[in-house]
């Protein structure tokens, strides 16, 4: 289960697994207040990708990611878009 140390990283790998095959993606965000760590993990059942932060920048990165994704999810035109993140 490879943990990422960059949001870049962890966006473009996210974003390649989801399009791949979106039926089979979950996403999974986890808090940890005693830590104030959040984690998001993004899998497929054959490939895991995790990212965690404690910084609040992220936060707001990991926010609009997700998102954006749960936007593709729903969305019944084509899948094959590629997302726009920052």
């Amino acid at each position: 289960m490879p943990q990422y140390q960059t949001w870049e990283e962890f966006s473009r790998a996210a974003e390649k697994l989801y399009l791949a095959d979106p039926m089979k993606v979950r996403v999974v965000l986890k808090y940890r207040h005693t830590d104030g760590n959040l984690c998001i993990k993004v899998t497929d059942d054959l490939v895991c990708l995790v990212y965690k932060t404690e910084q609040a920048q992220d936060v707001k990165k990991i926010e609009k990611f997700h998102s954006q994704l749960m936007r593709l999810m729903v969305a019944k035109e084509s899948r094959n878009v590629t997302m726009e993140t920052e």
